[in-house]
């Protein structure tokens, strides 16, 4: 009896992968166009006579190393590209983590409490509007050391959209969950995660959607007046005062891929956890 030979397990992957990349090709051919077009408007804009701004191909040739070797540490403030993220990513991490526990909490409380809702609101309204970088002088004088003020200008930057789109989704919860839930008589307890979260969630969602974004935005602002720590934001400013416009233009197309990546993670985190009708 003869017996068919087996395919490679090998070409079998390959196969797929191939098969999904052609699915995705035509997706990724108008970013790429668009990014080579860019580059090259860029460049030819950098070879104009009394341009200041460096091209691609210059930035690349100055930052050669930095590139290469983004894991270097010499101690102090002298490190390496991906230290210097890591460095602002914990601070974006810790503060954000507490700006949506803090601003989750307070958006359920204005969500379901009128009388809290017209006393707090006003008082939010003003606060929300207020630049991060004015924050700045505030949180140094308070707080007196530059890590725990940045860690402040990022949790009070990041707290307003998760908190105001938490409580507008409390707000908006429909008047036949909240009649279902008495014709129940659920208690507190299950009235909070059987109706009002699930309710407010894709509301919570887009809230820590956006703050992600000011989050990451404001330890940049906050680092770049904050001399002595290390992150991405002091290296810009560093960069810039040693006149190295090629590695302010570097530091800058990582901040872009990383925030980027930021709120990629958070849509991805949103289709997990949120019911598909409800996106």
């Amino acid at each position: 009896m003869t017996t068919l030979p087996r395919r490679p397990a090998r070409s079998i992957v390959n196969k797929g992968w191939a098969s999904r990349l052609k699915k995705q090709y035509p997706d990724l051919i108008p970013p790429i166009v668009a990014l080579l077009i860019f580059l090259t408007l860029w460049q030819l804009f950098a070879w104009t006579p009394g341009a200041t701004l460096p091209g691609p191909i210059q930035v690349v040739q100055d930052t050669w190393i930095l590139i290469l070797y983004p894991f270097y540490d010499k101690g102090g403030l002298d490190k390496g590209l991906f230290w210097q993220i890591l460095a602002s990513l914990q601070r974006v991490a810790i503060s954000y983590t507490l700006a949506a526990i803090v601003g989750i909490g307070l958006g359920i409380l204005i969500g379901t409490s009128t009388l809290m809702s017209k006393a707090l609101d006003p008082l939010f309204q003003l606060l929300r509007t207020v630049p991060p970088l004015a924050w700045v002088p505030i949180s140094l004088a308070a707080l007196r050391q530059n890590e725990p003020a940045a860690l402040f200008v990022i949790f009070i930057t990041a707290i307003w959209p998760i908190l105001i789109n938490t409580a507008v989704g409390v707000k908006q919860i429909p008047q036949d969950y909240n009649n279902v839930s008495k014709v129940l008589q659920l208690n507190r307890k299950e009235y909070f995660f059987n109706i009002l979260i699930p309710a407010a969630l894709p509301y919570i969602f887009t809230g820590l959607r956006i703050a992600i974004g000011l989050a990451w935005l404001a330890i940049i602002a906050a680092e770049i007046v904050m001399s002595g720590i290390v992150g991405i934001g002091f290296f810009i400013w560093d960069a810039y005062q040693n006149n190295n416009v090629s590695e302010v233009i570097l530091a800058l197309v990582y901040i872009g891929i990383v925030g980027l990546l930021l709120d990629k993670l958070m849509a991805w985190v949103q289709t997990k956890i949120v019911p598909e009708e409800q996106r």
